[in-house]
């Protein structure tokens, strides 16, 4: 059987209920509203692929931050490419 292919993160972060509550919030944005929108995004990965692995590496707080970041980044003029998530 294959392996399940997931296109969020799957390395290791530890299960803090903050870090567990942001990463439902963007999970069940991608369930519910990310369909709706369609696949528009210019960067590699998703904004919301970017968010949910911030949150999981580096907490509620730095993670959203990064991603409010990162979603800025996402209009008219931004950029495009591979923009992942920093180590630190």
């Amino acid at each position: 059987m294959p392996a399940k292919i997931s296109r969020n993160y799957t390395g290791p972060w530890r299960r803090t209920p903050g870090r567990l509550l942001g990463v439902a919030f963007v999970r069940a944005y991608q369930l519910s509203f990310s369909p709706l929108i369609g696949g528009h995004c210019r960067h590699i990965p998703t904004c919301s692929e970017y968010a949910y692995e911030a949150i999981a590496r580096h907490g509620l707080w730095r993670g959203g931050w990064l991603s409010a970041k990162r979603v800025a980044k996402c209009g008219p003029f931004g950029g495009h490419g591979i923009d992942n998530v920093p180590d630190r």
